[in-house]
């Protein structure tokens, strides 16, 4: 058992939604096709790819779960499938909170600023208080 136990293979992209969205165009495609069901010549036209590329990617979504496929007569429709894509946003999530933590405390550190810099307004102090008398 062992070490055996501590290590894993790579999962491949036709495995796992995490390594199948690491390649740039398949989440440029997940994003076209949020919230919309498509067809693969609408998907090449937007994005400008090349359709045996597009196919290949759509496939590799699908294997994973991340689109479903819908066939309307000849033509092959695809859409997200969100329920697959929780398990990304919830992980995401994880650094939204970060991101908005880290943008609180600049925000309070700026107003801080700014208040100290209205009462350096209202009550100036000379640079040199002995000149001042």
């Amino acid at each position: 058992m062992g070490m055996y136990c501590l290590v894993m293979a790579r999962a491949s992209t036709t495995s796992d939604a995490f390594n199948a969205v690491a390649e740039p165009r398949r989440r440029e495609i997940l994003s076209y096709l949020a919230g919309t069901e498509r067809p693969v010549g609408e998907i090449v036209t937007a994005l400008g790819l090349e359709q045996p590329s597009v196919s290949k990617h759509l496939r590799v979504l699908r294997d994973v779960g991340l689109v479903r496929m819908r066939c309307q007569g000849r033509q092959k429709l695809y859409r997200t499938n969100a329920d697959a894509i929780r398990p990304l946003h919830q992980w995401a999530g994880t650094f939204e909170r970060y991101w908005q933590h880290q943008l609180n405390r600049v925000k309070e550190l700026a107003e801080a600023a700014v208040r100290q810099g209205a009462s350096d307004v209202k009550s100036p102090r000379p640079e040199n208080p002995k000149s001042a008398l």
